[in-house]
Order: structure tokens, then C-alpha cells, then sequence
């Protein structure tokens, strides 16, 4: 038997999240939103959706949340493989649970979503070009040859998980995980990923922010 934990990050995202919630526990029973610091709501919406929450008294970013949730999914003895889902609605259940089942066949231990195995996601050219630097500037770095450093969607079996401990709270923890993993060495993966670049996402600035947040990494860190 397995069981897997779906960890969402979220940060002001009352207006999505209920619904991101609903479509994981379709697939998953368990589900545990970190709600880093939100204030409009998001926790509650989260609570009423169905899923655990565990809430940061302040924003700490989400590389932080993102170790609250893998902590808070390990205190869990029957917990067998872990997955990332982000919390605005761009990620897709399907590619989670095929995701997980690579981790439960035994074929990995690691699943890294990539959008750039196939062609359903539509990126702007501003937007993968930067993530084609980010993935190149990685390999040089680790020698983990990935297509999309840059992937919020990703599982882990229990094993992995409990070696992971992100310290950069902020942008950098994109990078700071795939340098442990290459010092772990587990047997990974990439799997094919559609992310929806929806209307909320893109009113929110989301898609540009995050490509001047990875540049930033890339040449300040």
C-alpha cells in the first residue's frame, strides 16, 4: 500500500486554491496546503476544500513553505512518496498521478516535471529563454542533465524527501534542490507536464516575475 501527500504552497491564492484542492483529493486523499502568510482568506478556502492546512504567521517564501509541507508530510510513518503542486491553478492532476505512479512502479525515485518534453505548454519566448538558461546553467552546475530546472510539479518516494533540507526561503530554492539532489544521487526522472498559463496567473504577473526571479538567481547567487 501506498500513500502519497500532495504538498501545496500558497500565498494569497483564495480565489483559485479551493478549486486546485478539490481537483487533487479526486486523486489523492492526502493533501496539505501551507499557507505562507496569506491574507486574503486562503487558508480557510483551503480548510473548507478538504485539505490540511499548516499556517506561517508570516510570509517566508516558498522555498520555506515548501519544507514545512515536506516536513509535515514525513511526520507521517505511512507516507511512501511525496509530491509539489502549486497552488494557482497552472498544474495539472493528471501529470501528478502519472507522476506518482513512476515513483510507486519502482522505475524512480525522483519524478522532475518538465513542459518541454512535449508541445502543450505555450511559453512566451521571453519566458523559455530564460528557463533554457536556467536548465543549461544547471547541468553545468550538477551534471543532471534536466530540460526544466524550473518545475514547480515533482514527486519524491519518502527516502529521498527526508534528505531534502531547502534553506534559501525565496526563488533560490529551484536551484538549491536540484544541487542536493545531484549530491543524493537518487535514480530520476523527467516527466512530461502541461502548465496552463491561465488568466489569474498572467493578471498576477506571475509568468514574468518568476523569469526575472530566475535571473536573478542565476547571477546573484
Amino acid at each position: 500500500m501506498s500513500r502519497t501527500w500532495v504538498v501545496v504552497p500558497m500565498y494569497n491564492e483564495g480565489s483559485v486554491v479551493g478549486d486546485v484542492v478539490k481537483g487533487l483529493l479526486s486523486e489523492f486523499s492526502h493533501v496539505v496546503c501551507i499557507d505562507d502568510g496569506s491574507t486574503d482568506g486562503s487558508s480557510q478556502i483551503a480548510r473548507a476544500a478538504g485539505a490540511t492546512v499548516v499556517d506561517h504567521p508570516v510570509n517566508l517564501g516558498q522555498g520555506a513553505a515548501l519544507q514545512t509541507g515536506l516536513s509535515f508530510a514525513l511526520r507521517d510513518p505511512a507516507t511512501t512518496e511525496i509530491l509539489t503542486f502549486d497552488a494557482d491553478g497552472q498544474h495539472r492532476v493528471a501529470d501528478a498521478s502519472a507522476m506518482a505512479a513512476r515513483i510507486q512502479s519502482g522505475e524512480a525515485d525522483v519524478v522532475l516535471g518538465s513542459r518541454f518534453l512535449d508541445h502543450r505548454t505555450k511559453v512566451s519566448s521571453l519566458k523559455r529563454l530564460v528557463l533554457r538558461v536556467a536548465a543549461i546553467q544547471s547541468r553545468w552546475a550538477t551534471g543532471m542533465a534536466l530540460t526544466d530546472a524550473h518545475n514547480g510539479l515533482r514527486a519524491f518516494n519518502a527516502e529521498t524527501a527526508a534528505q531534502i533540507f531547502l534553506t534559501q526561503n525565496r526563488m533560490a530554492h529551484a536551484s538549491e534542490l536540484i544541487h542536493q539532489l545531484s549530491e543524493l544521487e537518487p535514480r530520476w526522472v523527467e516527466h512530461p507536464v502541461e502548465i496552463i498559463y491561465t488568466d489569474y496567473s498572467k493578471a498576477k504577473g506571475q509568468s514574468l516575475l518568476n523569469s526575472v526571479n530566475i535571473l536573478a538567481d542565476l547571477l546573484f547567487r
